[in-house]
C-alpha cells in the first residue's frame, strides 16, 4: 500500500488484518456503564488473553461481539463483517463457550453434540457422526461419548463445551474462563487442546482472570479494568512497558544510594530482602533503570570501586502481574 493511499483503504487492509476489531464499543444497563468505549484490536492467528477480574466487563464485551447482546454505541467487526449486520456470514466461522457449557443432563455427550450439530443449518447430517466423534476424541472424552452428561465432572463438562465449539472448523474460537472449575490435569489439557488450535491457525479469543494461564499459552492480551480497555498488545510488549528496577542487597545502604545517585539513577532504600535477619545490618536499594543508564554489570563496577560491599545484587524485569496492578491498582489470580 502506497504512503498516499485513500483512509478509507487504509482502515480496510487494517481491518483485514484483525478476527475481532470494536471501536467505541460501549454498553449500558441503565446507567450503568459495564463497558466503556474500547477500542479492541485482535490479530489474525493470535492467541490473545481477555484480562481482568471478574466483573471488569470481559464477558459484557464477548456477548456484545457475538451479538447476544446489543450494544448502546460503537461499532464492531468479527473476521471482516460489520456486527451485528454481518452476524450470518461471520458466526458460522466462529466457535465459542460463553458462561459455561449447558447440555440435557439426561442426553449422553455425543447425543448433545448431536442435537448441537442438527441445529446448525450450515451443517451435512451425513458426516454428523464423524464430526461429533472426531470433537469428542479431540477433548480426550472419546471414552465418555455414551455416558450421560449428568454424570460428567464439571471439567467434562467444560470439555464438552469445548469441543461443541469445534464441531467444524473455525476461523475465530472464543473461550470465557476455559478454565474454569478443572483439576490440574484439566487444566493441561485445556492448555494443549488451545495451543493446537492456534497451530492450525485459528484465532483463539480467551477471556479469563487467571493471570498463569494466560502466559503460558497466549500471544497477545487486553486488560481491562471496571469496564475500561487501560492496554493492550503483545504480552512482550505488555510486558516491556513496565519499569525494570536494580535491587542492591549490602550492609552499606547509604553509601549504595548516594553512589547510584551519583550514576544518575533515582536511588532509595527499601524493605531489607526476605532472609536477611534483622540482626543484620543488610539494607536493600532499589532504583529505576532505563535505556540511557549503565549497564548493569557497570552499576556493580562502580558500588564495588566505591568501597560499597555487595552482597546481592539483581535486575528485576517487569512481569504482566506488575503491568497490571499498575494499571489497575487490583489485584490478580495467579495460581489457581
Amino acid at each position: 500500500m502506497s504512503a498516499t493511499a485513500p483512509a478509507a483503504e487504509q482502515t480496510e487492509a487494517t481491518s483485514t488484518e484483525l478476527a475481532i476489531e470494536t471501536s467505541g464499543l460501549t454498553k449500558k444497563f441503565g446507567q450503568q456503564v459495564a463497558v466503556n468505549g474500547i477500542d479492541l484490536a485482535v490479530p489474525r492467528g493470535a492467541v490473545f488473553g481477555f484480562l481482568g477480574p471478574n466483573g471488569s466487563g470481559k464477558t459484557t464485551t464477548i456477548r456484545v461481539i457475538l451479538g447476544l447482546a446489543a450494544a448502546t454505541s460503537g461499532s464492531m467487526r468479527v473476521l471482516g463483517r460489520g456486527v451485528p449486520a454481518g452476524l450470518d456470514d461471520a458466526l458460522p466461522r466462529v466457535g465459542a463457550l460463553i458462561e459455561g457449557p449447558a447440555f440435557y443432563p439426561f442426553l449422553s455427550g455425543a447425543d448433545n453434540l448431536r442435537r448441537l450439530d442438527a441445529a446448525d443449518r450450515h451443517a451435512n447430517p451425513a458426516t454428523r457422526d464423524d464430526r461429533v466423534a472426531a470433537a469428542l476424541d479431540r477433548v480426550g472424552l472419546a471414552h465418555a461419548a455414551r455416558k450421560k452428561a449428568r454424570a460428567y465432572s464439571l471439567g467434562m463438562k467444560q470439555r464438552l463445551g469445548i469441543a461443541a465449539a469445534l464441531l467444524t472448523p473455525r476461523e475465530l474460537l472464543v473461550l470465557d474462563e476455559p478454565t474454569n472449575g478443572l483439576d490440574p490435569q484439566g487444566t493441561r489439557e485445556v492448555r494443549s487442546l488451545i495451543r493446537s488450535v492456534a497451530a492450525e491457525g485459528t484465532t483463539v479469543f480467551v477471556s479469563s482472570h487467571l493471570l498463569a494461564e494466560v502466559e503460558q499459552i497466549c500471544t497477545h492480551a487486553a486488560i481491562m479494568s471496571v469496564g475500561s480497555l487501560v492496554a493492550q498488545g503483545s504480552l512482550a510488549d505488555l510486558r516491556g512497558s513496565g519499569q525494570t528496577v536494580v535491587r542492591v542487597t549490602t550492609p552499606d545502604g547509604e553509601g549504595a544510594v548516594a553512589q547510584l545517585r551519583h550514576l544518575g539513577l533515582d536511588a532509595a532504600s527499601v524493605a531489607p530482602p526476605r532472609g536477611a535477619g534483622r540482626d543484620l545490618d543488610v539494607a536493600a536499594v532499589e532504583a529505576p533503570l532505563s535505556g540511557d543508564d549503565p549497564a548493569p554489570e557497570d552499576i556493580v563496577a562502580a558500588l564495588v570501586a566505591a568501597g560499597v560491599r555487595v552482597r546481592g545484587f539483581d535486575v528485576e524485569q517487569p512481569s504482566l502481574e506488575d503491568r497490571f496492578v499498575a494499571l489497575t491498582g487490583e489485584g490478580f489470580d495467579v495460581a489457581r
